[in-house]
Order: structure tokens, then C-alpha cells, then sequence
């Protein structure tokens, strides 16, 4: 006769729940009553999270595939009950961004993850036998997550990793840490209502740079899904571990004299002001053709845009910048203004009733610090040139080889083709905002960490696999 274990019960009592619309006491209750002690994935040290992880791991590994496809179905219903909470909770402790947009974060995230879907078999049969190819899990993996888009990259990371079974430690940014924390327990009650074992995603009630460092260097850990900014992408590759790196941006746009103007600005606003500038595929600078400038910026003021008068620009650049060169070279950021609403920055030059407007426009030369300045705030600076050729020419230079994100809007199929040849981004978008490029008004999957300094790209459950082959030789041949 065979034992029924608790877990089991409680995989039967979640379904049931699920069936009947009934919510669980576990993700009904207050964020400090998540859980026992110990299994809501929060632990005081690096090394206890990464244990727990460990062990998750290794009971998760047993469990087979249809708990894994319980599990992700659990946190992304989870995380729907929950993403205006944690959008806002995102809001207020970071003092970054828009509550609505950080929402339509959360909702994408979500959605349009993949799940287990993503891992397919290869099979080959013939005289000498059968091969057979699974992606498999590495095991634990050590996430760094940014302030910027907090929640939305802890959910995407989490289906991603778990959907490829592997149990994740996150540190997330410190400024970011109470909403970081709220999550994982949300994902960690998800998880084990659906059968699945507690800790399978952990983390540090305090992330520091030091956690950071030491989560980094784990023994117990395998694999890194660092996201963030230049520093943090630097230290995970001082790292002897394969680091899945998501790296700066600094998405250029060019415009050429064919675009349907209008189309390109309300789509350029669309994107540059999302979450007021914070996403790293969010559009940073226009280049655009002369001939066609003038209507270009009356479309995106138009469209929500505030075009800088000239005395207006230059109080701009003394409050957004510490410091400024406009010889081709970035400038140095004033943090405070970092994701700001562009009706606050207005009015903190003394323009007044711009509360409507989602983005700051600025004409200027090609060679304005703006240009050249992954800046994260809702401040567009618009660059006149020549001709397309030109445009894609500083459009490249502008991009810092980043290899991230870029767009161009044009109705020449020739120019959309050259361009994306010769600036080699992880996402490249023709026609919409760079949003598009990561499945909202677009096609296809998203995600928030997009690794484009090791490769990857959009990081899905299949770049966080590893694959291993069976090979039978001379058997397993039914023909």
C-alpha cells in the first residue's frame, strides 16, 4: 500500500483550491506571516540562503515535471493577485518611476515569461542506436538584481530559473530591499501551495555590495543572472563562475526622411517616458533627418513631449548634470533627478503646468553630453543630421557597443536591414517603441534581464539550462 506523503496532501488540497476559486491561508496572510521561520526563503546569511537552495534544489529535482508546470502555473496566478501591491510597495521605497508603468511591468513579466514550454528535447535515431538531448538545470543560481525594475526582474528570473529547475538566490538592490524581500515570500508561499519545496528561492533581508560579492563567489552556487549596471556586471566577471550578464544601454533611434512622423512621435514618448527612462532598452537618443525634424518634434509634443526653448536647455543640463562636456563624452549624472517625472524636472526650472507631460525633448547638436549619456530620466534629446547614412553612423557610436538595444523608423525595408546589420543589438526594433522589442506592442517573450554583454540576449528558461545527452548504442530502435 503505498504512503501518502504531505506534501502530496497538500499538492491535492492546492488543486482542489485552484478548481474551486478558493484562495490559500498562506498567500492570504500578512507578508511577516508568510511561512515558517526559515521556509519563506528569507535567511540572515548568504550561506544558510544558499544551503536552503541547495536542498530545494535537490527535492525539486525529484518531483518531475508536472509539479514544475504546478509551480510556475502557481507563482505567475500569485503574482497577477499581487502586482499592483508591488508595484506601488516599488514606488514608494524606491522613489523611482511611475506606480502604473511599474504595474505594466509586473503584468508583462508575468505573462510572457516562458515557462517549462521553453525546453525542448532533440532526439536522433538510425542503425547504431538512439541520441537523446535535455536541457537540464545547473543547480542554484545567484541572481543580482537592480533598484530600477525590482519586482519585475525577481518574477521574470524566478520563472525563468524555476521553470528550468534550478533553485535561485537573489541580492537584490539594497534600495529595493523591502519590496525584494515581500516578493520572495509571496513566491515562496506560491511555490509550496503548489507542492513544490519551500526555499526554492531565497535571499538576504539586507542585501549589501559585500552580500553581493560573496553570492557571487559561492562555492554552492553554479551559475550567475547578474543584472544591473556596469559595476556589478564588472565584479561578476572578476568571478571563475559562467556569469549570464545584463549590462547598461544606451538605445539610440533613428529617423529617417520616409518615417511616418507622427507614428514615430507618439511611439518614441511611448517609450522614452515608460517608467520614466529606468528600463535599459527604454529609447535614450533621436537622431534624426532635417528635412523632417521640425515635424518629428511637433509629433512628440504633440504626443505628450515638452520641447526645451533655448535658456530652457542650458537650465536643463546645470540641474541634470554634476558634470558636462558636450565634445562627445558623457557626462557625470545628478542622482536625484534619476526617474523622475518629467513634470517635476520642468518645474524645477521654472516651468510650470507640465504635469501632463511624460517626456522632456531637447533639440540639440550631435555632439550635446545628452547624446552621449545612458541618462535614466524622462529627458530625450533630439539631434538633427544630415541623412540616414549619418544617423546610423552616430547611431552606432552613440550605442557604445553595448550591443543592447536600438530602433529606426522608416518605410525603406533597405535602411531597417543596414542598420540593424551594422549596430549588432540584442534587440533591434523597426516602426514602435523599444517596449515592443520585449513582447508589449511586439511579438514574442520577454524578459527584464537582457544579457547582452555575455550573449544571451533575453534571458529565458532555456539560457539557464545546460544540455546533457544519452546515447544508446545498437537499442532502443522500434523500426
Amino acid at each position: 500500500m503505498r504512503t501518502i506523503k504531505e506534501r502530496d496532501i497538500q499538492a491535492i488540497i492546492a488543486r482542489v483550491r485552484h478548481k474551486v476559486g478558493e484562495s490559500s491561508p498562506k498567500s492570504a496572510a500578512p507578508p511577516a506571516a508568510l511561512g515558517r521561520a526559515g521556509s519563506d526563503g528569507v535567511h540572515t546569511t548568504v550561506d544558510a540562503a544558499v544551503a536552503a537552495a541547495r536542498k530545494a534544489f535537490l527535492e525539486y529535482r525529484s518531483q518531475g515535471l508536472e509539479v514544475r508546470h504546478r509551480v510556475i502555473d502557481s507563482i505567475r496566478s500569485s503574482m497577477r493577485k499581487h502586482a499592483r501591491e508591488l508595484a506601488e510597495m516599488a514606488h514608494r521605497e524606491t522613489g523611482l518611476g511611475r506606480a502604473e508603468d511599474k504595474l505594466k511591468k509586473n503584468n508583462l513579466v508575468i505573462e510572457k515569461t516562458p515557462g517549462p514550454e521553453d525546453l525542448q528535447t532533440q532526439t536522433w535515431t538510425g542503425d547504431r542506436g538512439l541520441t537523446l538531448t535535455e536541457p537540464a538545470p545547473f543547480g542554484v543560481i545567484g541572481a543580482i538584481t537592480p533598484t530600477t525594475n525590482p519586482t519585475a526582474t525577481i518574477i521574470n528570473n524566478t520563472i525563468a530559473g524555476v521553470s528550468a529547475g534550478n533553485a535561485i538566490v537573489f541580492n537584490a538592490h539594497p534600495n529595493a530591499k523591502a519590496v525584494s524581500v515581500h516578493t520572495i515570500r509571496l513566491i515562496n508561499a506560491a511555490i509550496t501551495d503548489a507542492g513544490g519545496p519551500s526555499n526554492l528561492v531565497t535571499c538576504v533581508p539586507e542585501p549589501t555590495i559585500e552580500s553581493a560579492q560573496t553570492l557571487m563567489n559561492h562555492p554552492g552556487v553554479r551559475i550567475l543572472l547578474v543584472t544591473g549596471g556596469p559595476g556589478v556586471v564588472e565584479e561578476a566577471r572578476k568571478t571563475t563562475k559562467r556569469g549570464i550578464l545584463a549590462g547598461p544601454g544606451n538605445p539610440p533611434v533613428v529617423v529617417d526622411e520616409t518615417a511616418d512622423l507622427e507614428l514615430a512621435g507618439r511611439e518614441i514618448v511611448r517609450g522614452a517616458s515608460f517608467d520614466n527612462n529606468l528600463i535599459c532598452t527604454d529609447e535614450k537618443e533621436v537622431f534624426v533627418v532635417a528635412s523632417v525634424a521640425d515635424e518629428l518634434l511637433e509629433s512628440m509634443v504633440a504626443n505628450g513631449g515638452y520641447l526645451l526653448g533655448e535658456h530652457e536647455l542650458g537650465k536643463i543640463e546645470r540641474l541634470i548634470f554634476t558634470q558636462a562636456a558636450h565634445d562627445g563624452t558623457p557626462a557625470k549624472i545628478n542622482p536625484k533627478w534619476i526617474g523622475q517625472n518629467a513634470g517635476d524636472i520642468l518645474a524645477a526650472i521654472g516651468v510650470r503646468n507640465a504635469d501632463d507631460r511624460r517626456l522632456v525633448v531637447a533639440d540639440v547638436p550631435v555632439n550635446h553630453s545628452l547624446i552621449w549619456t545612458e541618462q535614466m530620466m524622462p529627458v530625450m534629446p533630439v539631434a538633427r543630421v544630415p541623412d540616414v547614412d549619418r544617423a546610423i553612423e552616430l547611431a552606432v557610436k552613440a550605442e557604445h557597443g553595448c550591443c543592447h538595444t536600438a530602433s529606426v523608423f522608416t518605410r525603406n525595408v533597405e535602411v531597417i536591414t543596414r542598420m540593424a546589420r551594422e549596430i549588432d543589438v540584442s534587440i533591434f526594433v523597426a516602426n514602435a517603441a523599444t517596449l515592443a522589442g520585449l513582447g508589449d506592442g511586439g511579438e514574442g517573450f520577454t524578459s527584464f534581464s537582457i544579457a547582452s554583454p555575455t550573449g544571451e540576449g533575453l534571458t529565458r528558461p532555456r539560457s539557464l539550462s545546460r544540455e546533457r545527452r544519452l546515447a544508446v548504442a545498437g537499442g532502443l530502435r522500434i523500426v
